[in-house]
Protein backbone atom coordinates (compact mmCIF):
# COMPACT_ATOMS: atom_id res chain seq x y z
CA UNK A 1 0.00 0.00 0.00
CA UNK A 2 1.08 3.31 -0.73
CA UNK A 3 0.20 6.92 -0.03
CA UNK A 4 -2.63 8.48 -2.09
CA UNK A 5 -2.42 12.15 -1.47
CA UNK A 6 0.69 12.95 -2.82
CA UNK A 7 2.08 12.41 -6.15
CA UNK A 8 5.32 11.03 -5.46
CA UNK A 9 8.40 12.39 -7.45
CA UNK A 10 10.74 9.87 -9.30
CA UNK A 11 13.67 10.67 -6.77
CA UNK A 12 14.06 8.58 -3.21
CA UNK A 13 16.20 10.99 -1.36
CA UNK A 14 18.52 9.64 1.50
CA UNK A 15 20.37 12.17 2.74
CA UNK A 16 20.80 15.85 3.17
CA UNK A 17 23.57 18.23 4.26
CA UNK A 18 23.66 21.90 4.12
CA UNK A 19 22.31 22.77 0.17
CA UNK A 20 22.24 19.96 -1.30
CA UNK A 21 20.12 16.49 -1.14
CA UNK A 22 21.58 12.85 -1.94
CA UNK A 23 19.12 10.42 -3.64
CA UNK A 24 19.56 6.39 -2.77
CA UNK A 25 21.62 6.00 -6.57
CA UNK A 26 24.04 8.61 -4.49
CA UNK A 27 23.15 11.29 -6.90
CA UNK A 28 23.66 15.07 -5.38
CA UNK A 29 21.23 17.77 -6.07
CA UNK A 30 21.65 21.17 -5.40
CA UNK A 31 18.58 22.49 -3.30
CA UNK A 32 16.85 25.23 -4.14
CA UNK A 33 13.63 24.48 -3.40
CA UNK A 34 14.34 23.97 0.35
CA UNK A 35 10.90 21.57 0.40
CA UNK A 36 8.93 24.74 -0.06
CA UNK A 37 11.01 27.02 2.34
CA UNK A 38 11.34 24.36 5.19
CA UNK A 39 15.20 24.23 5.86
CA UNK A 40 16.12 27.86 5.89
CA UNK A 41 19.66 26.74 7.68
CA UNK A 42 20.50 23.87 5.44
CA UNK A 43 19.85 20.36 5.80
CA UNK A 44 20.82 19.09 9.05
CA UNK A 45 22.55 21.76 10.61
CA UNK A 46 24.30 20.45 13.17
CA UNK A 47 23.07 22.79 15.88
CA UNK A 48 19.76 21.99 15.28
CA UNK A 49 20.59 18.63 15.27
CA UNK A 50 22.30 18.75 18.81
CA UNK A 51 19.66 20.48 20.11
CA UNK A 52 16.78 18.50 18.64
CA UNK A 53 18.57 14.66 19.80
CA UNK A 54 19.65 16.18 22.92
CA UNK A 55 15.98 16.72 24.22
CA UNK A 56 14.87 14.00 22.49
CA UNK A 57 17.16 11.71 24.97
CA UNK A 58 15.70 13.71 28.06
CA UNK A 59 11.72 14.40 27.14
CA UNK A 60 10.54 13.49 24.01
CA UNK A 61 7.00 14.56 24.75
CA UNK A 62 4.48 16.54 27.18
CA UNK A 63 1.17 17.69 27.04
CA UNK A 64 0.84 21.04 26.21
CA UNK A 65 -1.02 22.07 29.29
CA UNK A 66 2.87 21.01 31.55
CA UNK A 67 5.35 23.24 30.98
CA UNK A 68 8.80 22.26 30.07
CA UNK A 69 12.11 24.39 29.28
CA UNK A 70 12.59 24.34 25.33
CA UNK A 71 8.70 25.64 24.82
CA UNK A 72 8.73 28.41 27.17
CA UNK A 73 12.39 29.44 25.70
CA UNK A 74 10.73 29.60 22.31
CA UNK A 75 7.73 31.80 23.55
CA UNK A 76 10.33 34.25 24.59
CA UNK A 77 12.91 34.00 21.43
CA UNK A 78 9.90 34.56 19.40
CA UNK A 79 8.31 37.43 21.44
CA UNK A 80 11.39 38.73 21.22
CA UNK A 81 11.82 38.52 17.62
CA UNK A 82 8.36 39.96 16.80
CA UNK A 83 6.91 43.37 15.44
CA UNK A 84 6.95 45.36 18.59
CA UNK A 85 3.92 44.36 20.90
CA UNK A 86 3.16 41.30 19.25
CA UNK A 87 4.40 39.06 22.19
CA UNK A 88 1.42 36.52 22.67
CA UNK A 89 2.57 33.28 21.12
CA UNK A 90 0.52 29.82 20.16
CA UNK A 91 2.27 27.16 18.97
CA UNK A 92 1.01 24.05 16.59
CA UNK A 93 2.18 21.43 13.54
CA UNK A 94 1.98 23.24 10.61
CA UNK A 95 1.17 26.35 8.79
CA UNK A 96 -2.60 26.05 7.92
CA UNK A 97 -2.84 25.76 11.81
CA UNK A 98 -1.50 28.88 12.76
CA UNK A 99 -3.89 30.69 10.37
CA UNK A 100 -7.42 28.44 11.49
CA UNK A 101 -5.72 29.82 15.05
CA UNK A 102 -5.03 33.29 13.97
CA UNK A 103 -8.89 33.35 12.39
CA UNK A 104 -10.46 31.99 15.02
CA UNK A 105 -8.82 34.16 17.63
CA UNK A 106 -9.83 37.38 15.02
CA UNK A 107 -13.22 36.40 15.17
CA UNK A 108 -13.03 35.34 19.16
CA UNK A 109 -11.41 39.15 19.86
CA UNK A 110 -14.07 41.40 17.53
CA UNK A 111 -17.22 39.24 17.72
CA UNK A 112 -17.58 39.91 14.30
CA UNK A 113 -17.44 37.19 10.98
CA UNK A 114 -16.58 38.75 7.91
CA UNK A 115 -13.14 37.77 6.81
CA UNK A 116 -11.39 39.71 3.89
CA UNK A 117 -8.77 37.48 1.94
CA UNK A 118 -7.11 38.34 -1.28
CA UNK A 119 -7.34 37.24 -5.21
CA UNK A 120 -4.58 34.53 -5.57
CA UNK A 121 -3.43 34.16 -2.29
CA UNK A 122 -2.94 30.74 -0.61
CA UNK A 123 -3.28 29.79 3.28
CA UNK A 124 -3.92 26.49 3.39
CA UNK A 125 -5.83 23.33 2.78
CA UNK A 126 -7.98 22.91 6.20
CA UNK A 127 -11.45 23.71 5.81
CA UNK A 128 -11.12 27.47 7.40
CA UNK A 129 -7.64 28.39 5.75
CA UNK A 130 -9.36 27.06 2.30
CA UNK A 131 -12.29 29.15 2.23
CA UNK A 132 -9.49 31.70 2.30
CA UNK A 133 -7.41 30.59 -0.36
CA UNK A 134 -8.16 31.72 -3.74
CA UNK A 135 -7.69 29.25 -6.79
CA UNK A 136 -10.82 27.01 -7.09
CA UNK A 137 -8.62 24.15 -7.86
CA UNK A 138 -8.15 23.75 -4.11
CA UNK A 139 -11.36 23.63 -3.04
CA UNK A 140 -13.41 22.14 -5.67
CA UNK A 141 -15.20 18.83 -4.29
CA UNK A 142 -14.50 20.08 -0.34
CA UNK A 143 -17.45 22.70 -0.13
CA UNK A 144 -19.50 24.32 1.77
CA UNK A 145 -16.40 25.94 3.24
CA UNK A 146 -16.21 28.31 5.67
CA UNK A 147 -18.58 31.48 5.32
CA UNK A 148 -18.71 34.91 5.55
CA UNK A 149 -15.33 35.70 3.40
CA UNK A 150 -15.29 37.90 0.81
CA UNK A 151 -12.13 38.42 -1.79
CA UNK A 152 -10.62 41.54 -2.97
CA UNK A 153 -7.62 42.16 -5.58
CA UNK A 154 -4.58 41.92 -3.94
CA UNK A 155 -2.26 44.91 -4.04
CA UNK A 156 -5.58 47.27 -5.08
CA UNK A 157 -5.96 49.62 -1.59
CA UNK A 158 -9.09 51.49 -2.99
CA UNK A 159 -10.52 47.58 -3.37
CA UNK A 160 -9.43 46.89 0.51
CA UNK A 161 -10.35 50.21 1.81
CA UNK A 162 -13.85 49.81 0.43
CA UNK A 163 -14.24 46.16 1.17
CA UNK A 164 -13.00 46.65 5.16
CA UNK A 165 -16.07 48.10 7.46
CA UNK A 166 -17.49 47.55 10.72
CA UNK A 167 -18.53 43.85 10.09
CA UNK A 168 -14.62 42.93 8.93
CA UNK A 169 -13.68 40.73 11.47
CA UNK A 170 -9.97 40.33 9.69
CA UNK A 171 -8.20 41.12 6.33
CA UNK A 172 -5.80 37.87 5.96
CA UNK A 173 -2.70 38.43 3.52
CA UNK A 174 0.60 37.87 2.39
CA UNK A 175 3.05 40.32 2.05
CA UNK A 176 4.49 38.52 -0.85
CA UNK A 177 2.54 35.85 -2.40
CA UNK A 178 4.47 32.43 -2.92
CA UNK A 179 1.78 29.82 -3.97
CA UNK A 180 0.25 32.85 -6.28
CA UNK A 181 3.44 33.23 -8.09
CA UNK A 182 5.55 35.34 -6.09
CA UNK A 183 3.53 38.53 -6.18
CA UNK A 184 4.72 41.28 -4.25
CA UNK A 185 3.00 44.71 -3.40
CA UNK A 186 4.38 47.89 -2.40
CA UNK A 187 4.73 49.11 1.23
CA UNK A 188 2.30 52.11 0.44
CA UNK A 189 -0.46 49.47 -0.37
CA UNK A 190 0.43 47.50 2.92
CA UNK A 191 0.28 50.52 5.24
CA UNK A 192 -3.32 51.18 3.65
CA UNK A 193 -4.62 47.91 4.34
CA UNK A 194 -3.28 48.48 8.03
CA UNK A 195 -4.97 52.13 8.34
CA UNK A 196 -8.04 50.29 6.72
CA UNK A 197 -8.00 47.50 9.49
CA UNK A 198 -7.07 49.68 12.57
CA UNK A 199 -9.65 52.52 11.60
CA UNK A 200 -12.27 49.80 11.63
CA UNK A 201 -11.26 47.59 14.20
CA UNK A 202 -10.85 44.48 12.19
CA UNK A 203 -7.71 42.50 12.60
CA UNK A 204 -4.76 42.54 9.90
CA UNK A 205 -3.31 38.87 9.76
CA UNK A 206 -0.17 38.81 8.11
CA UNK A 207 0.82 35.35 6.63
CA UNK A 208 4.85 35.01 6.63
CA UNK A 209 4.27 31.36 6.92
CA UNK A 210 6.57 31.44 3.53
CA UNK A 211 8.46 34.70 3.75
CA UNK A 212 9.12 34.64 7.39
CA UNK A 213 12.65 33.83 8.97
CA UNK A 214 14.72 35.96 7.24
CA UNK A 215 13.60 35.05 3.51
CA UNK A 216 12.98 38.14 2.12
CA UNK A 217 16.13 40.16 3.46
CA UNK A 218 14.58 40.75 6.87
CA UNK A 219 13.40 38.41 9.77
CA UNK A 220 9.88 39.21 8.88
CA UNK A 221 8.59 40.96 5.88
CA UNK A 222 6.58 42.97 7.78
CA UNK A 223 9.87 44.74 8.92
CA UNK A 224 10.98 45.44 5.41
CA UNK A 225 7.09 47.61 5.11
CA UNK A 226 7.05 48.92 8.36
CA UNK A 227 4.08 47.51 9.20
CA UNK A 228 3.26 45.84 12.57
CA UNK A 229 0.18 42.83 12.06
CA UNK A 230 -2.34 42.16 14.87
CA UNK A 231 -1.63 38.50 14.31
CA UNK A 232 1.43 37.49 12.21
CA UNK A 233 1.78 33.48 11.09
CA UNK A 234 4.69 31.59 10.75
CA UNK A 235 5.86 28.00 10.40
CA UNK A 236 7.62 26.31 7.55
CA UNK A 237 11.44 26.71 7.93
CA UNK A 238 10.97 27.49 11.86
CA UNK A 239 11.39 23.73 12.91
CA UNK A 240 14.45 23.40 10.10
CA UNK A 241 11.89 20.49 8.46
CA UNK A 242 10.61 19.21 11.72
CA UNK A 243 6.36 20.07 12.13
CA UNK A 244 5.91 23.50 13.83
CA UNK A 245 3.99 26.34 13.73
CA UNK A 246 3.36 30.02 15.45
CA UNK A 247 0.88 32.30 15.98
CA UNK A 248 1.85 35.59 17.05
CA UNK A 249 -0.40 37.91 18.33
CA UNK A 250 -1.01 41.46 19.87
CA UNK A 251 -2.72 41.48 23.59
CA UNK A 252 -6.22 42.21 22.17
CA UNK A 253 -6.00 39.62 20.23
CA UNK A 254 -5.08 36.74 22.62
CA UNK A 255 -7.72 34.28 23.10
CA UNK A 256 -8.44 33.09 27.12
CA UNK A 257 -7.22 29.91 28.34
CA UNK A 258 -9.16 26.70 26.80
CA UNK A 259 -10.04 28.93 24.12
CA UNK A 260 -7.93 27.09 21.40
CA UNK A 261 -5.67 23.97 21.55
CA UNK A 262 -3.71 21.35 20.05
CA UNK A 263 -2.32 18.23 21.71
CA UNK A 264 1.31 18.24 20.29
CA UNK A 265 1.09 22.11 20.72
CA UNK A 266 5.11 22.78 21.42
CA UNK A 267 6.31 19.73 22.09
CA UNK A 268 9.74 19.23 23.60
CA UNK A 269 11.87 18.28 20.36
CA UNK A 270 10.06 20.58 18.01
CA UNK A 271 10.71 23.59 20.39
CA UNK A 272 14.70 22.68 20.81
CA UNK A 273 14.37 22.55 17.08
CA UNK A 274 12.75 25.77 16.74
CA UNK A 275 15.00 27.34 19.46
CA UNK A 276 18.06 26.16 17.43
CA UNK A 277 17.04 27.12 13.80
CA UNK A 278 16.39 30.95 15.38
CA UNK A 279 19.70 31.04 16.99
CA UNK A 280 21.38 30.33 13.78
CA UNK A 281 19.19 32.85 11.47
CA UNK A 282 20.43 35.78 14.33
CA UNK A 283 24.05 34.86 14.56
CA UNK A 284 24.81 34.03 10.95
CA UNK A 285 23.00 37.07 10.06
CA UNK A 286 21.04 34.84 7.52
CA UNK A 287 18.10 37.95 6.84
CA UNK A 288 20.93 40.19 5.30
CA UNK A 289 23.30 37.05 3.47
CA UNK A 290 19.57 36.29 2.04
CA UNK A 291 18.67 40.25 0.91
CA UNK A 292 22.52 40.16 -0.37
CA UNK A 293 22.93 36.66 -2.64
CA UNK A 294 19.01 36.88 -3.42
CA UNK A 295 19.62 40.64 -4.91
CA UNK A 296 22.77 38.83 -6.81
CA UNK A 297 20.50 35.92 -7.86
CA UNK A 298 18.11 38.18 -9.39
CA UNK A 299 20.16 39.98 -11.38
CA UNK A 300 21.97 37.72 -13.18
CA UNK A 301 18.90 35.71 -14.14
CA UNK A 302 17.64 38.68 -15.76
CA UNK A 303 20.51 39.44 -17.22
CA UNK A 304 21.06 35.77 -18.99
CA UNK A 305 17.55 35.14 -19.11
CA UNK A 306 16.49 38.33 -20.81
CA UNK A 307 13.53 38.15 -23.22
CA UNK A 308 13.22 34.47 -22.87
CA UNK A 309 11.27 35.06 -19.91
CA UNK A 310 8.28 37.07 -18.76
CA UNK A 311 9.38 38.60 -15.36
CA UNK A 312 12.10 37.79 -12.26
CA UNK A 313 10.87 38.88 -9.64
CA UNK A 314 10.83 38.83 -5.69
CA UNK A 315 12.65 39.63 -2.37
CA UNK A 316 15.54 38.31 -0.96
CA UNK A 317 15.51 34.44 -1.52
CA UNK A 318 12.41 34.30 -2.42
CA UNK A 319 12.55 34.56 -6.43
CA UNK A 320 10.12 34.00 -9.37
CA UNK A 321 10.98 33.70 -12.73
CA UNK A 322 7.54 33.82 -15.11
CA UNK A 323 8.22 31.77 -17.88
CA UNK A 324 6.74 31.82 -21.48
CA UNK A 325 5.64 27.83 -21.28
CA UNK A 326 4.69 25.54 -19.05
CA UNK A 327 6.83 25.10 -15.62
CA UNK A 328 6.52 21.29 -15.43
CA UNK A 329 8.90 20.38 -17.76
CA UNK A 330 11.53 23.13 -17.10
CA UNK A 331 11.66 21.78 -13.34
CA UNK A 332 11.68 18.03 -14.73
CA UNK A 333 14.56 19.20 -16.85
CA UNK A 334 16.65 20.92 -14.30
CA UNK A 335 16.36 18.35 -11.77
CA UNK A 336 17.41 15.29 -14.19
CA UNK A 337 19.81 17.01 -16.59
CA UNK A 338 21.29 19.56 -14.17
CA UNK A 339 20.69 18.45 -10.28
CA UNK A 340 18.91 21.02 -9.81
CA UNK A 341 15.63 20.79 -7.90
CA UNK A 342 13.22 23.84 -7.87
CA UNK A 343 9.72 24.82 -7.66
CA UNK A 344 6.59 25.75 -9.46
CA UNK A 345 4.07 28.59 -8.59
CA UNK A 346 1.42 27.83 -10.69
CA UNK A 347 1.96 26.83 -14.07
CA UNK A 348 4.30 29.16 -15.88
CA UNK A 349 5.98 30.65 -12.58
CA UNK A 350 9.47 28.52 -11.83
CA UNK A 351 10.44 29.50 -7.86
CA UNK A 352 13.23 29.50 -6.47
CA UNK A 353 13.43 29.27 -1.92
CA UNK A 354 17.05 27.87 -1.42
CA UNK A 355 18.38 27.55 2.13
CA UNK A 356 19.37 31.29 3.38
CA UNK A 357 23.17 29.61 3.67
CA UNK A 358 23.45 29.44 -0.70
CA UNK A 359 26.71 31.38 -1.59
CA UNK A 360 27.27 33.15 -5.05
CA UNK A 361 28.48 30.67 -6.34
CA UNK A 362 25.79 27.85 -5.90
CA UNK A 363 23.42 30.98 -7.19
CA UNK A 364 25.54 31.01 -10.72
CA UNK A 365 25.51 27.36 -10.73
CA UNK A 366 21.16 27.71 -10.69
CA UNK A 367 21.50 30.61 -13.52
CA UNK A 368 23.80 28.44 -15.64
CA UNK A 369 21.10 25.48 -15.27
CA UNK A 370 18.08 27.45 -15.99
CA UNK A 371 19.41 29.50 -18.46
CA UNK A 372 20.57 26.61 -20.27
CA UNK A 373 16.92 25.04 -19.75
CA UNK A 374 14.73 27.81 -20.77
CA UNK A 375 17.08 28.70 -24.46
Amino acid sequence: MSGFVFSEKPIEITSGDGVYLTDANGTEYLDFGASYACTPVGHCHPEVVDAATGQLEDLMYVQASYPHAARTALYEQLADLAPVDVDNVWLCNSGTEANEAALKFARHATGREKIIATTQGFHGRTMGTLATTWKDKYKEGFGPLAGGVEFVEYGDADAMREAVDDETAAVILEPLQGEGGINPVSTEYLQAVRVATATSGAAMILDEIQTGLGRTGSLWAADRHDVVPDILTTAKGLGSGLPIGATLCRDWIAADAGDHGSTFSGGPVVSAAAGATLDVIEREGLPAHAEEVGAYLRGELRDRLGDDVRDVRGDGLMVGIEVRRGSNRLLRDLAIDHRVLALPAGRTVLRLLPPLTIERDHADAVVDAIAEVIG
